[in-house]
This record gives C-alpha cells, structure tokens and sequence, in this order.
C-alpha cells in the first residue's frame, strides 16, 4: 500500500493576514474612495491601543537592557561591544537617512488638500536640542510621549541599575522588570491580532484620499531600504576583512546559513542560538567573547531598526510634505532618535509597525501615515532581522579580533572542511 504524501498546508499567519489586509484596503480604497473614510475611526482605535503601550514599552525594555549586565563583568571587553553597537547602529540610521535623501521614495505624491495636515518640524538649534533631551520632570514627559526624554531618563535609571551594589534586591528587581515586559509584551501580541483590521481600514481611507499614487513610491521605499541594506552590509564585511586580515569570501560563506535563518524567521531571537554557535565553531571567536557580546547585541545592537526607522520617518515626511523645511540637522536629529529608539526594538509582530508607531508623532507626522508600509511588512523585518543579526556578528568579530580571542587558524579549518569541529565542541 502506497503512502501518502503529505498534503501542504498553508498557514494563514500575521504576515498572510497582512498581506490580505492590504490587498482588500487598497480594493476598498480604489473602489469607494472617500466614502470609506466613514468607518476610518476603527483604524484610529488601532492605533491608540498601539501608542498606549509605547510608553512603558520602551522604559521597560531600556531599562532591562542597560541594567541587567553588572558593569564589573563586563569590563574593557563589554565597554568596547558597547562602543561598537553604539557606532554602528548610529551610523546604520545615518545610512538610512542619507538613503532616503538621496533617492527620495516619498517624493513626487501630491497629498490633497483634505489629507494636508499642519506639520510640525522640530527644532534643531543644538543647544536647545540638548537640553530637550533631559527631562525637567520625568513624569510630564512620560504624559505628554516626549519619548527622546524617557529614552534619557530610562539610560540613567539602567545605568544606575547596573550599578547597584545589592546583588539580591537588584535581580529581584530585575526579575519583576521582566515580568513586566513580557505583560506589555503580551498586550502589544493582543492589539497585533487585530493589525490586519486597522491597517486595513488605515489603508483604505489613505488610497482613498490619495489614490493608487501611494503604490509606486511604496515598491520603490522597499527597493531603497534593501539597496541600503546590501551596501551597508558590504561596507561592513570590507571594515571586518581588512581589520582581521579574514578572508571574506569565505566569511560570507559562514554567515550564508544564520542569514538565510534572518530572512525566513525575521526573529533575531531565534536567530540567537545558531548565531552563537557558528559564531565559536566556524568562525573562531572565543566562548567568552561570543557569549558577551551576541546575547548582549540582541537589544542594544539594532543596526537594521535604526536604519529603517530613520529611512521610513523621512519617506513620510517626504509624502506630506515636510522634508522640504528640512535641514542637516534634522536629518541628524532623526538619526540620533531612530539609534536610541532602536534599543526598545520590539520582539513582536508587527515590530516594524510598533516602532514606527513610537517616532512617526514625534516629528509631528500623521501616524495613520504608518499604515501605508503595512502591505511590506514581511519584507521590511526580513532586511530588518539579517542585519540585525549579522551586525551583531560582526560586532563580536571586531571585539575578539582586538582582544586576540579570535582563533584564526580555527576559521581555515572549517573553511578548508565545513564538517569540521573542534574537540571541545565535540564534548
């Protein structure tokens, strides 16, 4: 008796829901126009229940991200991971802004006049900016969303937290801290399950007062982020290959499988343990080093979130109409956000809508402007995770390299014999 074949089942999951979310708003649009603009209100819903938890979510995930590693163990090699994910993830959002000045994917919509909104441009005088970023009362700024300010006041208090020296009421702290999370977590998982609803109503009321002219700059917005993606990726490669003298054909080999894994999954948590693991028996970085640096980089190392933080703020703004009052220190500004932001990146579905939801208001932008990017979510967070997920790689290649943890001869031998595995890995 012959077997059957397993027959394939498709999963209507978050991205599928997505994409027929945005297929049935873009149809609704086009068909009745501004009339759907009628029931725009459940969208709206949406979006509150969205911007209520941005608040606690991005003071709890910094706050247990900065506080939780003690800054005794983490010593010069800790300092120096720091340092990196600090610089790249700057210069990753610096990337995306010039990106988004350069090829302008918003540029060219004509927004009519019943979508024209008066839009805010921030201030940029540097001292002023500054001293904007500290708050004078903590709690006003927490009820007003001035989120630059809780960032500020959330980097204290886990710099502090680091450096408490009761060990025992510290952890317990912290414990409670991640209970905390993951509640906000768990409700941020609540409001994605009706995503597909709002966005979609989002959608249909924008293609309605716009029209289809969205489309085009949308499809050319995903081409620019994953050209950005690309080269950023290669420059990175190239600063790696010359500092440690690694051969980077073979580098890239190495990275082939956990980047593949990015794209699938788009979850640098799930990506964590065989990046760890290639880490140490492919590439050769030390047991200390990779498991300091990669579980450490999965919060603080977003080099994806910020580039795409600051290339999408800046294609809205491009949409309405605001990048036109826009200076270089705007665009420094937004880069600077969009690097801190990063730090609450978001381990959820819909991550690339949750983040978007936290900077778009703070530039003084329509944030119903955030359901124009729904229809490539799964894109976006897949360009997203692989260089999240690389970069955190790299970064612990620069750290071991400096520290002469990276074992050299280990990285020709699994070159030469990819089966290859060192004896205490065996063990």
């Amino acid at each position: 008796m012959e077997k059957q074949k397993p027959k394939f089942k498709f999963k209507f999951n978050f991205t599928a829901q997505m994409l027929l979310a945005t297929v049935l708003g873009i149809a609704a649009g086009l068909i009745f126009k501004e009339k759907v603009a009628s029931v725009k209100f459940i969208g709206d819903l949406f979006l509150r229940l969205v911007s209520m938890c941005v608040v606690p979510l991005i003071m709890g995930q910094i706050i247990e991200a900065v506080g939780t590693p003690d800054p005794k163990d983490l010593g010069r090699v800790g300092g120096k991971a720091i340092a990196v994910f600090a610089i790249s993830s700057l210069l990753a959002a610096l990337f995306g802004a010039l990106f988004a000045v350069i090829f302008k994917p918003g540029a060219g919509i004509v927004v009519p006049a019943s979508a024209e909104l008066s839009i805010e441009v921030p201030d940029t005088d540097i001292v002023q900016t500054l001293i904007g970023f500290i708050p004078s009362n903590v709690v006003d700024a927490m009820a007003k969303g001035v989120i630059i300010q809780i960032i500020s006041f959330s980097l204290f208090f886990g710099v502090a937290l680091a450096a408490y020296p009761k060990k025992e009421k510290k952890q317990a702290f912290l414990d409670s801290l991640g209970t905390f999370n993951d509640i906000i977590m768990k409700i941020i998982n609540y409001v994605m399950a009706v995503a597909p609803i709002g966005i979609g109503v989002l959608l249909a009321s924008t293609i309605g007062q716009m029209g289809a002219q969205v489309i085009l700059p949308l499809i050319k917005y995903l081409g620019v982020l994953a050209l950005g993606v690309v080269i950023f990726m290669i420059l990175w490669l190239v600063v790696v290959t010359v500092k440690t003298k690694l051969n980077l054909f073979q580098l890239i080999k190495k990275l082939t499988p956990v980047s593949i894994l990015a794209i699938v999954t788009t979850s640098s948590a799930v990506c964590l343990p065989v990046a760890m693991k290639d880490t140490r028996e492919k590439i050769g970085v030390s047991d200390y080093v990779t498991n300091l640096v990669l579980p450490m980089g999965m919060p603080l190392n977003s080099n994806g979130a910020a580039m795409h933080m600051a290339l999408t703020v800046i294609t809205i703004a491009q949409i309405y109409g605001a990048a036109a009052h826009y200076t270089v220190g705007h665009y420094f500004y937004i880069a600077l956000m969009a690097t801190l932001l990063s730090l609450a990146n978001a381990v959820a579905p819909g991550a690339d809508l949750v983040s978007l939801a936290i900077i778009v208001p703070q530039l003084g932008l329509p944030i119903e402007s955030i359901a124009i990017f729904a229809g490539v979510g799964w894109f976006v967070g897949a360009l997203r995770t692989i260089l999240n997920v690389d970069s955190d790689i790299f970064s612990a290649i620069l750290v071991a390299d400096s520290e002469n943890e990276l074992d050299r001869e280990l990285f020709k031998l699994t070159a030469e014999n990819p089966d290859y595995v060192r004896p205490e890995a065996a063990e």
